[in-house]
């Protein structure tokens, strides 16, 4: 307690209380809160607050001074007088924090009846930034702007970490060097960069990295969706499992060198039997590193004789002949409007043997066909001529049948007079005919067939008769070797009929 007096008396008298230092986390270029007094008012009988910091002699030095109801006296003479402000709640702002500012700052508060002080220290935190430069494909520099960080990197490797401290903002920059040595396998690696900080952790992926690396193997692929057959266009592409990959490649093609660039594939337009054998492929920087491929062309040719529309006559020989040449097996068939038959062979043609012939040879996936159309025309010949009753029993009907090419035209005599009919698709034409006109024709018929057979057995007995007699009168001569007394007209005309019986 400090006590002052004036003429022996008591003027006022106040004590001086230190309290503990509360602490303050500030980050780095923002503004910096000092509370005073843990941001408790001001007691009531306040004269007015001065804040105060520790300079790093360790020296106090004056910031600025406020008494109630008036607007603040900065003191400061340092860099901290265009810094420092105080609020309304007498919080000290001081504005850039910097590392600098690391320090510790009191609030003196001054009343009618004490004085009491509020040290606050402050810790400036600047945020993690992270700054990742890839300065090659193997080697990679990571340099981070951070304040008391730790590095690791996730490879199975251990980097380099340097760190520095800038002199004018005491910010301390940690540059970490990871050097690595690739190989084929790491092709598509990701690299994780991880860095903590007192505040927080960062963690950064880098990649993933193409690892360039020379080719070790070259192949050959010949791009068909089935065999190749004689016409074809046919791709060959070479590849090879170097990174980047070649960007020209020769292809050898049948003895001959063709340089391909920008590209990994050449095409073989409308391939030809002779085309079958090896190809290669190889790389223009080391053709030793070559790569082959079979090839094998399929061809299947069909030759048939005759083709088209072929038009004979009914009893003509036809000679057909097919010939095939294939590169394999090959399976003949043979359909006549379209059901499965037999090679042709025609000797002596018929109507029936008209009709729509294919010849179809496959091998494999591969078919050819060809066709002929015979006919066969001829005079019409009729083939049937068929009766039966109609369907309501009240008519009788006839069926004419024929045969022929050009289509026949049925002729037909009903009661003495001639129609003249269209052709039908089955070589047929019907009629129907009364029942009453048919009984009187069948019953007239009846008649003169039992007339006509009257006659003939009539003439067979008189014939019979005669035979016998005659017969008589010969064997009567024989038996009794005398000579017939009678005319030479009557002996005549009896020599004349042994004669003819």
């Amino acid at each position: 307690c400090f006590a002052q007096s004036s003429h022996g008396k008591c003027a006022f008298a106040f004590c001086v209380a230190a309290w503990a230092s509360d602490s303050v986390t500030a980050v780095y270029g923002e503004t910096i809160v000092v509370p005073c007094n843990g941001g408790s008012p001001p007691l009531d009988d306040l004269m007015f607050i001065k804040w105060k910091y520790e300079k790093d002699d360790g020296t106090p030095g004056d910031l600025l001074v406020k008494q109630d109801q008036k607007e603040a006296t900065v003191q400061a003479t340092d860099g901290y007088a265009q810094r420092v402000s105080i609020d309304d709640n007498y919080n000290l702002l001081i504005s850039e924090a910097t590392l600098m500012d690391q320090r510790t700052f009191t609030c003196m508060v001054v009343s009618v009846s004490n004085l009491n002080e509020f040290p606050v220290s402050i810790q400036v935190h600047s945020e993690p930034r992270f700054y990742l430069h890839i300065q090659s494909t193997f080697l990679l520099y990571i340099p981070l702007g951070v304040i008391y960080q730790v590095l690791n990197i996730e490879k199975n490797t251990r980097p380099f970490c340097d760190t520095k401290v800038t002199p004018s903002t005491g910010l301390s920059t940690t540059l970490s060097i990871l050097q690595y040595t690739s190989s084929k396998g790491d092709e598509g690696a990701v690299f994780t960069c991880v860095s903590t900080h007192e505040r927080e952790s960062n963690k950064t992926d880098v990649g993933p990295f193409a690892v360039h690396y020379p080719s070790e193997k070259v192949s050959l692929q010949v791009l068909s969706k089935g065999p190749i057959v004689e016409g074809d266009n046919v791709t060959l592409k070479c590849h090879a499992d170097g990174n980047p990959p070649p960007k020209a490649f020769y292809f050898h093609i049948k003895g001959q060198k063709t340089l391909v660039e920008n590209a990994d594939t050449y095409t073989l337009t409308a391939i030809g039997r002779d085309a079958g054998g090896e190809y290669k492929c190889s790389l223009p920087d080391n053709e030793k590193m070559e790569a082959s491929e079979s090839i094998t062309v399929s061809y299947l040719d069909l030759s048939l004789n005759p083709t088209g529309k072929v038009v004979k006559t009914v009893g003509d020989t036809l000679s057909v002949k097919m010939e095939k040449s294939a590169s394999g097996e090959a399976i003949v068939s043979w359909r006549k409007d379209g059901k499965v038959v037999k090679e042709p062979v025609f000797t002596k043609l018929t109507y029936t043997d008209a009709g729509i012939y294919k010849c179809e040879v496959t091998m494999g996936g591969i078919a050819r066909t060809q066709s002929f159309e015979l006919v066969v025309e001829g005079k019409p010949v009729i083939t049937g001529l068929t009766k039966q009753r109609s369907v309501d029993g009240n008519h009788k009907v006839l069926t004419c049948e024929a045969q022929g090419v050009p289509q026949p035209v049925f002729l037909w005599s009903v009661n003495g007079s001639n129609e003249r009919s269209a052709y039908s698709n089955d070589d047929a034409m019907t009629i129907n005919v009364s029942s009453d006109s048919q009984e009187e024709s069948d019953d007239q018929a009846k008649l003169i067939v039992g007339v006509v057979v009257g006659l003939i057995l009539a003439a067979a007995v008189v014939a019979l008769i005669y035979w016998l007699y005659m017969k008589n009168s010969r064997q009567g001569t024989w038996k009794t070797n005398e000579k017939e007394v009678g005319t030479s007209e009557e002996s005549k005309k009896l020599e004349e009929n042994n004669h003819t019986v």
